[in-house]
């Protein structure tokens, strides 16, 4: 299947700083990447080189087969549409009519929508769940109320390559989730290519089909989110000297431990969550009693924990907890 974008060679940056380089990418029709690294790694620059809003320093990049540098501003916005952190000065306007520029690159001389494109805005607008949002001024709007409206815009474009830095950065816990998942399931039933850029790793690593991840020397590592988990590459790019990012559960631990060893027995979630507070309260784990300092055993009435010189139980995780604070030593 041809490729909807494709770079060759590329590298990106500042006339006098290359940031990345020797890049080959390439993104088929409802394919969803993420693009993940540390603050500062060149994500953003590339980003807005892919959308030639910076120039690229050496190679290509292609969007269906075509050099977009040979583009028109006309055929680049057909075909690429973009949404950014940065907010962009807008006059009062309803939020809907900022959507509805997102047609005007497919609109012809008469310069008019037609029903068909008002429903494309309708669509888009629905589909970012903005329609409580689409008659007020968009300067009323929150930064995540705008980020909706904005991407709402870009789906407007229905484009071939929709590239967004950083799209949930304003929205709460459940809306980005929501809003990551609209936009994997748009990429599958529109047939377009979307290329994001998060912060958000775990989510990142659930929802893509591919990463594009750029490590702490620059280096562009690309595959599925398993293959990248398996090969330790995500580890080694956001581990640091006291959190480390397991691969089995997809998240980050605490590597230091000043209060020594748990053991957890129990069942599933209930032990689970036991291991999360003896973690954040510095205990590492260990797989039997016998190596532990404290262990702790967790029921459905509750949890019952047992130092070498204490023995105590109770209902709560937040009793659980303030047992462990009080063991400074064992």
């Amino acid at each position: 299947m041809k490729p909807f974008l494709q770079t060759r060679d590329l590298a990106v940056g500042y006339r006098n700083r290359t940031v990345l380089s020797n890049i080959n990418v390439q993104v088929g029709p409802g394919e969803l990447v993420c693009l993940l690294g540390v603050n500062g790694i060149g994500k953003s620059t590339l980003m807005r080189t892919l959308a030639r809003m910076e120039p690229a320093l050496a190679g290509s990049i292609e969007i269906g087969g075509a050099d977009i540098t040979g583009m028109s501003s006309y055929d680049l916005a057909r075909n690429v549409a973009v949404v950014l952190t940065e907010r962009v000065a807008v006059r009062a306007m309803p939020a809907f009519r900022l959507v509805e520029l997102g047609r005007y690159p497919h609109i012809n001389w008469s310069g008019l929508l037609s029903e068909a494109d008002r429903d494309i805005v309708r669509d888009a607008i629905a589909a970012v769940g903005a329609e409580h949002l689409a008659h007020r001024d968009i300067n009323e709007l929150s930064d995540g109320e705008r980020q909706r409206i904005m991407t709402a815009r870009a789906l407007a474009q229905r484009p071939a390559v929709l590239l967004l830095d950083e799209p949930a950065a304003f929205l709460d816990v459940a809306a980005r989730v929501e809003m990551i998942a609209t936009l994997r399931t748009l990429a599958r039933e529109q047939n377009v290519a979307v290329i994001l850029s998060s912060h958000d790793l775990e989510l990142s690593l659930r929802m893509a089909d591919t990463i594009w991840l750029i490590d702490g020397a620059g280096h562009l590592h690309i595959g599925a989110p398993e293959d990248l988990l398996t090969d330790g590459s995500i580890a080694a790019a956001f581990s640091g000297p006291n959190v480390a990012f397991s691969a089995d559960d997809r998240t980050f631990k605490i590597t230091s431990h000043p209060h020594g060893r748990a053991f957890v027995d129990g069942p599933g979630a209930a032990a689970g969550m036991a291991r999360t507070v003896l973690e954040r309260e510095g205990f590492q784990m260990v797989h039997s009693p016998e190596e532990a300092d404290v262990s702790v055993i967790v029921t459905a009435a509750g949890w019952e924990a047992t130092t070498h010189s204490k023995r105590d139980r109770g209902t709560s995780f937040a009793e659980l907890a303030r047992f462990l604070r009080l063991q400074t030593e064992f």
